[in-house]
This record gives structure tokens, sequence and C-alpha cells, in this order.
């Protein structure tokens, strides 16, 4: 007889708690204002539909588990699904330029595997 693994709760309030209806709202406003990935700079096509790997999702700049905010648009960017599942929970230091402006960045990943031709 087969055991049954015990269902593990998802605790993230972005996905089922107090900050659901906030990141929905945040994540329409991003697909409605935003074309370019976050994380790799290229276009992304919302024609392609998940689960193809370079379907639409959002992409948490400070990750969840690292500190960053579950729903606040300032932490929230547009990103392929495989380049978002690339990255994981990873994130750079925060750079500053001549500007005096802090930015955390994510385009030091690798880009150079063709997920087209998967």
């Amino acid at each position: 007889m087969p055991r049954d693994k015990p269902s593990k709760a998802n605790t993230r309030p972005d996905h089922n708690g107090t900050q659901r209806a906030q990141f929905e709202s945040n994540k329409r406003k991003i697909y409605a204002t935003q074309t370019v990935c976050g994380i790799c700079g290229k276009e992304v096509d919302f024609h392609i539909r998940f689960p193809h790997p370079l379907s639409p999702c959002i992409d948490h700049i400070i990750p969840v588990s690292k500190g960053g905010h579950p729903s606040d648009i300032n932490n929230l960017q547009l990103a392929h699904m495989c380049c978002n599942r690339y990255k994981s929970d990873k994130f750079t230091a925060k750079q500053e330029f001549s500007t005096g402006i802090e930015l955390v960045s994510n385009r030091n990943l690798p880009q150079s595997f063709d997920w087209k031709s998967v």
C-alpha cells in the first residue's frame, strides 16, 4: 500500500495569504507596462503561454526567501519563466553608479542558453 506524503502548505503571503490581492494587481500593472525581461534583457512575448519556458512571469528582484517584499511593485519585474527559474533565489549585490542611485541587478546571469531549441 503506497504511503501518502504529507502535504506542505504554501505559506508565502503572495501565493495565498494577505498579500495575494496586491500581488495580482501589481502583476497586471507590470504586464501592461513592461515588455523586456528584467533578467536577460530580451523581449517577452505575451502570446506564449505557460508551461513554455519563454512564457511571461513575475520575478521578485529581491527574493522573498531573502527578505524581499512579496507584493511591493518596486520588488517585482517582468521575466521569462526560464530566466526566473534559473535565477531561483539568487540576487546580485546593490551597485552604485556615478548618479548616486543604487540599483539591484540580475543581469549578470549567463545568457547563452538557447531555450528555443528545447
